[in-house]
């Protein structure tokens, strides 16, 4: 592997560690709403909440260099050899991590909206509470799937595999953030909802009803979901329930089966509908 690769590697561990350590020792100090342990009762032999949430964190963190670095570098590394010269340079990174964030928008919004990807995409959606924790709270089979994706969208526009690890640090310091419990000033929260996705906006995301569900796709910028008419103007309420309609947590073991499980379409069978209507009518 390119040093310089090698060196960006280390310094995104370095920096997206810190980021979810200050994170998580800040929401609770400063907490927007009352901790689970008051909310919600654990699933009847299940591990703690946080426990889930780092067991499955641990299994894509193995699958990490097996699978998703090794798919993201053969991409790059044979991606097709079309972009001018002037897509270099600062300006051309700028414009890989637009591009990336405009496609892993329409990524989430397909995993919403394709009964097969929500399978998947269900498991982080059940987390019935959101602190750091829920943004590495992943099913294994949505990890594949995101890399397989992501391969075939490197090796078609050729993006660089700088530009690609850049991003994966943004997105991840962004999800970190807005999925934090972190009580924020209100005057800040507005102001930097304008242009990026904070708690707020996420928080109603993982509403447990449906038409909010189906809203606040973006990840980095809130653009995209004004853009394409997904943004739901509904304010944060901390009494909202969070989860998935009609569904409860489960233990681990059941949260790594779930998709597998032909009871997993129900709620999901729905799915399989074109963008921008029935979620965003309500909007």
């Amino acid at each position: 592997m390119d040093i310089g690769i090698a060196s960006l590697l280390a310094w995104k561990g370095v920096i997206v560690g810190a980021w979810f350590l200050a994170f998580f020792l800040a929401e609770r100090l400063r907490p927007a709403a009352a901790p689970l342990a008051q909310r919600e009762r654990e699933p009847r032999g299940g591990t703690p909440r946080l426990g889930r949430n780092a067991g499955l964190w641990l299994l894509n963190t193995g699958l990490s260099p097996l699978l998703v670095v090794p798919i993201t570098a053969w991409a790059a590394s044979q991606s097709l050899d079309w972009r001018p010269s002037v897509w270099s340079g600062w300006g051309g990174l700028l414009l890989d991590l637009l591009l990336l964030d405009l496609l892993i928008y329409w990524w989430h919004r397909a995993n919403h909206e394709i009964a097969f990807l929500w399978r998947f995409h269900e498991v982080h959606h059940r987390d019935r509470f959101l602190d750091v924790t829920s943004a590495v709270r992943f099913h294994f089979g949505e990890v594949i799937l995101s890399a397989l994706a992501r391969g075939a969208v490197i090796w078609l526009l050729g993006f660089p595999l700088h530009s690609v690890l850049v991003f994966e640090a943004v997105l991840l310091l962004a999800s970190i953030f807005h999925h934090s419990n972190l009580r924020l000033p209100r005057g800040l929260e507005r102001s930097l909802s304008e242009v990026i996705i904070t708690p707020e906006r996420h928080w109603v995301h993982h509403h447990a009803i449906r038409q909010d569900t189906d809203s606040n796709y973006g990840t980095v910028f809130v653009i995209w979901d004004r853009l394409f008419r997904s943004l739901n103007p509904n304010p944060r309420r901390l009494d909202m329930v969070i989860g998935v309609e009609g569904r409860g947590e489960q233990t681990l073991l059941a949260l790594l089966l779930q998709p597998f499980r032909r009871n997993s379409d129900v709620n999901s069978s729905d799915r399989n509908r074109a963008p921008g209507s029935p979620a965003d009518s309500a909007h």
